[in-house]
């Protein structure tokens, strides 16, 4: 690792002081907004429309939370009554007495939940939600082939304890304020055709709800006004009264109106982000996309007149910076928790790109920002810098300077690709320019777009089951196909043709129970605020959970390309063309763990052709089951106009999924992770990062909405202008290939293991797990042991 010293020394004590607190603070259960929720449901519930219960529940939260100004802040505004304090959404997933047992006790991803938290729970929030929680309405409308799919770990649903969302800030917000979006309701409300629309009615009301959490977020940023001008009456602190009452005037102004420098800007967006992540629970969380070309205008005004220095717009950012990270994802059970075990709340800003016009959009904002990540060297919010051909290699070695630090931030993606991949989809080119890429790595145009995460599908599950004619070997349950029996095959072919039915059959399953969920967040969950900022909710006044925005995606993710594409290469060599093995005896030996089978295991891992060496026997097969997932999903319509398309990432679904699974063919025992994102199987890629690439690179990203590639090298391979340089080098020749994304772990397996066995040595140890940096220590077991096995490449 490399020395971090000089980046304390780059923070002013204010920033020290605000990130000290932000790291050592334990996350903490607040039930404040569950009470306020539950107020504003007794209130209004049964005596308006949905649209405006929302807009009701929005405005009373806003009303009477907690607000504070912590010590030294120049950005304000938390979730919950503090930072590192989490608000729960019992609309959404009503947390029972157990559950925050176990959120409290847990060893990893923890949350501190005292008893009064627990006393308020069980005696108002959990009798008044029975029966009323999204949660308990899906799970009460999934058919029993749904569930068992679902027990079976086939599949996730994100929407179980989450609200939809992933979506991005674009740049209107900061050239509109929202008493702009304000009147621009007001025309539609005028223009609805009250005698002839039988739709005027839902859309007055729609509108009514987006007009309602407009005037409630501006009032919050008048009580923050407020408090900042009581605050400066009793400080003594010249300098701070001055910065207080500066924080006032900010907040007297945006968001009502359009911010007219840097830091308003920033307090804007902020006080945004804010009402989102308010509004409701969203997958993932709401994010400023573009920051660099957002902000770049308003820097350069502020420095010609004056108003701002590199130093103070730095401290600007930091202080921007340390709000995500009090923000932690607030606490998830069960298979929700298992498929995204992190704090990480996977808001991800993007840096570099193209302009509008489709010109090199790197700009001194943007190494402002690559500067701050460096020094504030924070897990959120997450960052990718966007890489085009337009932009020059001196902006990869600057964010290269960075990764080879080890730490896992940013990420980096290949705009042009991007781009591609959402005019593939339908997307306007302008549209497409002014998107990229969130969450983990999906693709969607910003500000504009519904594109919702649906869940992760067990691609290797599937083959399992194939191989048992449907039959789960877990449950014993015949939840599949009964297709034929594997010792009838006369072909591989034969093999193929039987996954494929079964993936259909699963794919037609999830789909059905999507289409569900989407109906009952359309009816009973819609999110005004969210509409307000996204186009075209205003002009169809329609919600975003409607189908309102200008376009819609709904994103299956596709898990374990490497094992099941390992599994069937040894199923292929092995039985079909070499005849090492036959059928009963490969099946045996799964059944068996491998267990008296340790020759076979052997030869199956390492005398078949793997994926990730660049090897056409096997990546072929991984792009016959990729094109088979992708037959299966993409262009399907959803229930409020939305169209499914696929992507490729697993955030931590590979380890629960693998721990569900059997011994696979490839050599694979009972249990242990899968494969993650696109990347090879754990230490099958033996020829080096540019076969891997040119592996990875088989796919045809375009077709999706996003794939995740993580690659691992020791420290000393980046070391130097050489080790730079051949970075750049590599990404390049990736992004000419058309891959989507590459993200890199700089750290030997070494380190990580002594991490594991003295984790106390190791508090600050953080690592690239998916498509988001977490803390080692954070990690459960079988994930830092998935990353230890992550192949150590070299460069030469």
């Amino acid at each position: 690792m490399e020395n971090n010293s000089r980046n304390s020394e780059s923070m002013s004590p204010r920033v020290k002081k605000l990130r000290e607190q932000s790291v050592s603070k334990n996350p903490k259960v607040s039930v404040e907004r569950a009470i306020l929720v539950t107020q504003a449901y007794k209130k209004y519930d049964g005596n308006v429309s949905i649209p405006i219960l929302r807009a009701l529940t929005f405005k009373h939260i806003l009303e009477n939370k907690s607000i504070s100004i912590n010590d030294g802040e120049l950005i304000v505004g938390e979730r919950g009554p503090a930072p590192q304090e989490v608000p729960t959404y019992p609309e959404l997933c009503t947390h029972s007495i157990t559950d925050l047992e176990i959120i409290h006790d847990r060893e990893k991803v923890f949350f501190e939940v005292d008893e009064t938290v627990k006393k308020i729970q069980d005696s108002d929030i959990i009798p008044f939600w029975k029966g009323k929680s999204m949660r308990e309405k899906i799970f009460d409308n999934m058919s029993r082939e749904w569930l068992d799919c679902y027990e079976a770990g086939i599949f996730t649903e994100f929407m179980e304890q989450r609200a939809p969302g992933h979506t991005v800030a674009d740049g209107k917000i900061y050239q509109k304020g929202l008493l702009d979006f304000r009147d621009d309701i007001d025309l539609e409300l005028k223009n609805i055709d009250e005698i002839n629309d039988p739709q005027a009615y839902e859309k007055s009301e729609q509108l009514k709800a987006m007009r309602v959490c407009i005037d409630a977020l501006i009032e919050f940023a008048q009580r923050y006004a407020n408090i900042a001008e009581e605050l400066a009456q009793e400080v003594d602190d010249s300098h701070r009264k001055e910065e207080l009452l500066k924080i006032a005037e900010i907040c007297k102004r945006v968001p009502a109106k359009a911010p007219r420098n840097f830091w308003e800007a920033l307090q804007y967006y902020w006080f945004v982000h804010l009402g989102v992540i308010t509004e409701l629970n969203t997958w993932d969380s709401f994010c400023p996309g573009r920051l660099d070309q957002h902000l770049y205008p308003f820097y350069l005004q502020d420095l010609n007149a004056g108003e701002l220095t590199r130093g103070s717009a730095k401290e600007l950012l930091q202080c921007f910076w340390i709000k995500f990270n009090n923000q932690p994802a607030p606490p998830k059970v069960g298979t929700t928790l298992k498929e995204s075990g992190t704090y990480t709340d996977f808001c991800n800003i993007n840096i570099g790109g193209v302009t509008p016009e489709g010109f090199d959009g790197v700009n001194d904002v943007s190494y402002l920002l690559l500067e701050v990540i460096d020094e504030m060297q924070l897990v959120q919010p997450s960052t990718n810098i966007q890489v085009s051909k337009q932009n020059p290699n001196e902006f990869i070695k600057e964010a290269g300077k960075i990764i080879r630090k080890g730490w896992g931030q940013p990420s980096v993606f290949n705009t042009d690709a991007v781009i591609s991949e959402l005019l593939n989809q339908g997307k306007d080119l302008v549209d497409a320019r002014c998107g990229g890429t969130s969450g983990c790595v999906e693709a969607g145009t910003f500000g504009k777009e519904s594109y919702i995460l649906t869940g992760y599908f067990n691609l290797t599950k599937i083959l399992e089951l194939t191989l048992y004619r449907g039959v789960d070997p877990r449950s014993g349950k015949q939840i599949g196909l009964k297709t034929d029996d594997p010792e009838t095959f006369d072909s591989f072919q034969d093999l193929i043709d039987a996954f494929n039915e079964q993936l259909n059959y699963f794919i037609d399953i999830k789909i059905r129970g999507n289409n569900i969920i989407e109906k009952l967040y359309d009816k009973y969950m819609p999110s005004p605020f969210l509409s307000v900022i996204i186009d075209d909710c205003i002009k169809k006044a329609k919600d975003y959970n409607s189908g309102g925005a200008r376009y819609n995606t709904r994103y299956i993710q596709g898990v374990g390309i490497g094992t099941i594409t390992d599994s069937l290469s040894a199923i292929k060599h092995h039985i079909f063309e070499k005849q090492n093995y036959t059928w009963n005896e490969l099946l045996t030996a799964l059944q068996n763990n491998f267990e008296g089978f340790k020759q076979m295991r052997g030869f199956l891992k390492n005398k078949t052709p793997r994926y990730g060496n660049d090897d056409d026997s096997a990546d072929d097969l991984m792009k016959e089951v990729f094109q088979r997932f992708y037959d299966a999903v993409n262009g399907r319509k959803t229930m409020t106009g939305g169209t499914y398309r696929i992507n490729m990432l697993p955030t931590t679904c590979h380890v629960y999924f693998g721990s569900v699974i059997g011994a696979t063919p490839e050599g694979r025992l009972r249990g242990t992770p899968l494969s993650e994102g696109i990347s090879p199987v754990q230490s099958a890629d033996q020829e080096g990062p540019t076969a891997a690439l040119k592996s990875a690179a088989k796919m045809d990203h375009i077709k999706t909405g996003g794939t995740l590639l993580n690659l691992k090298f020791t420290p000393q391979v980046l070391q130097g202008e050489e080790g730079l340089l051949n970075l750049v080098y590599l990404v390049r020749s990736y992004f000419r290939m058309n891959g989507h994304h590459v993200q890199f772990n700089v750290v030997d397996a070494e380190t990580l293991k002594d991490a594991q066995r003295n984790p106390d040595s190791y508090r600050n140890l953080i690592v690239r797990v998916a498509g988001y940096s977490d803390y080692f220590n954070n990690l459960n077991e079988n994930l830092q042991n998935e990353i230890i096995k992550r192949t150590e490449h070299s460069i030469g």
